[in-house]
């Protein structure tokens, strides 16, 4: 099982277009895939509905936790994606 943190830099948060390329980056793994925000609260990112409901907004801290074939390569990718995030 893989689980890091990152943490949201975007000035917009996982707004719509952030949301929408984190999803396409998530579809292209097999492993589960689970975001975690700091109230506990769980989304899959694998579901644009499931990331923006989640109203993730700008120095919010999240934990990535990846199971499965690809874990490593999935969450080291998606946590690279998220602290990466600046519009």
């Amino acid at each position: 099982m893989f689980t890091a943190n990152a943490t949201i830099k975007n000035p917009t948060g996982l707004h719509a277009r952030p949301a929408a390329q984190l999803v396409a980056l998530c579809k292209k793994f097999s492993s589960d895939l689970q975001i975690t925000d700091a109230s506990g609260n769980k989304f899959d990112p694998k579901s644009i509905i499931s990331v923006l409901s989640a109203g993730i907004k700008q120095g919010s801290d999240v934990q990535v936790t990846a199971t499965g074939a690809d874990e490593d390569d999935a969450g080291g990718q998606i946590v690279g994606f998220i602290n990466g995030l600046a519009e």
